[in-house]
């Protein structure tokens, strides 16, 4: 088979979410408008301007690594690496993946990543040591002769970026293609984007491809305390995530990991897999400064690649942050790219169920979609109540039947990176 003949699809989803461990409770939650976004209950937040967030309270790691080499590797995972990893035991299970009849050279792993933050625990003690004699100001002789050795020898293995993908593959004895994309808020979508790729030019046969993240954390809050861009809607928490509205005041961290299985269609159909959704195109562009001109091209890369004009799309997954700059920006590349409809696109926003998931969030967003295209319904956006004239988008209040059998899931990040993948469900 020629690598332009290879199609790739879709048959896995490993989703955990502020709303719902798996696909089947994500879904649910969804579908009744169930929002995740609650006081954050991991840590005292009092303190804080902003004391809501996504959390995932009931998740046992046990009931996903199941092996005694994988639990080991636990004193080495933060909470984001123990997301990922179970995350991907989650879409092998629900995409009935047996390893032991792949083909481990040819069994890709692809993540997105972000910033990991450090655990207080692991580092206070080692700033506490090093303050020298300005309070609060750490003195850099001191961190070397004595702050360093308060740090956990092996600190250095939680906190890299590619441990997603390097514990993932070494569970599932996954030997093929194996990379790890940085780019934050965008890196589910670019990390698919590539999986895409390699599937379709014959180098592997199925990836486990996702992000993971947890920012749910007082390093990280206290970070994003201090840009001000999050809600402070801590009296109303499931009506603070707004994207597109005119009311809006920030955006909500959340924490979460989606990992989809996706590979080649006649290995699929070879193993009677399941499935979901094909990837049709795929688009990457940079924005400098949002002003939607990128989301746009974005937008139309990956219609070009999948064939498709502006009509046949039943639907958006905007990134929808709840961010008064970024919104507008996103909803100008939008109207732009989808100018030439009779009608404009309806757009959803998954962020108003569970807030920004980070790296997590462009594949858990995408899986909601394809849960969507299963089940016939787009659910609405929460919260979305006044319409502002500088989002020209039409934002969906209430849930309607899907229409066509195609979305795009846009993803970016506050520098400007943006991805935009074309999804087709499968109905043959």
């Amino acid at each position: 088979m020629a690598p332009s003949d290879r199609r790739v699809v879709l048959t896995g989803i490993g989703a955990l979410t502020p709303v719902g461990l798996g696909a089947g409770p994500f879904w649910e939650a969804l579908a009744h408008g169930q929002s995740g976004i609650k006081p954050i209950r991991s840590f005292d937040a009092g303190a804080l301007p902003t004391r809501i967030a996504g959390e995932i309270t009931d998740l046992d790691p046990k009931k996903y690594i199941l092996t005694k080499d994988g639990r080991k590797s636990m004193r080495v995972m933060t909470r984001s690496i123990v997301l990922a990893v179970c995350a991907a035991q989650a879409a092998m299970d629900d995409g009935q993946v047996d390893k032991e009849k792949l083909d481990p050279a040819r069994f890709g792993v692809e993540f997105g990543a972000g910033l990991i933050a450090s655990e207080l625990p692991e580092l206070g003690p080692a700033a506490q040591a090093s303050t020298g004699t300005i309070p609060g100001r750490v003195d850099l002789q001191v961190w070397g002769a004595e702050g360093m050795t308060n740090i956990p020898p092996l600190w250095m293995l939680k906190y890299l970026p590619n441990m997603f993908a390097c514990h993932v593959s070494i569970l599932h004895n996954a030997q093929g293609p194996n990379n790890t994309i940085t780019e934050s808020d965008a890196a589910s979508l670019l990390a698919l984007g590539e999986a895409t790729r390699i599937l379709r030019r014959g180098q592997a046969d199925l990836f486990l491809v996702g992000g993971a993240d947890s920012k749910v954390n007082p390093l990280s809050m206290v970070r994003q305390s201090l840009f001000g861009r999050m809600s402070k809607r801590n009296d109303t928490p499931a009506e603070a995530v707004r994207p597109f509205d005119a009311t809006r005041d920030g955006y909500v961290i959340g924490e979460g990991a989606s990992v989809l299985v996706a590979e080649e269609l006649a290995h699929a159909q070879k193993r009677g897999a399941t499935i979901y959704g094909e990837v049709a195109g795929f688009g990457a562009a940079f924005d400098r400064g949002m002003t939607g001109k990128g989301v746009a091209r974005a937008i139309r890369a990956a219609l070009a690649q999948a064939r498709l004009n502006p009509e046949d799309i039943d639907h958006v997954n905007a990134h929808g942050l709840g961010s008064l700059s970024l919104d507008a920006g996103e909803a100008r590349g939008i109207a732009e790219a989808f100018a030439a409809r009779r009608e404009p696109v309806p757009v959803w926003s998954v962020k108003s169920y569970i807030g920004n998931l980070g790296a997590g969030g462009g594949t858990t967003e995408l899986a909601a979609s394809l849960l969507a295209m299963k089940h016939g319904t787009l659910p609405p956006t929460l919260n979305y109540t006044t319409p502002d004239p500088a989002c020209p988008v039409a934002v969906r209040r209430e849930a309607r039947p899907i229409r066509t059998p195609y979305f795009v899931k846009l993803g970016f990040t506050e520098m400007g990176q943006v991805a935009a993948v074309a999804c087709r469900k499968w109905d043959s």
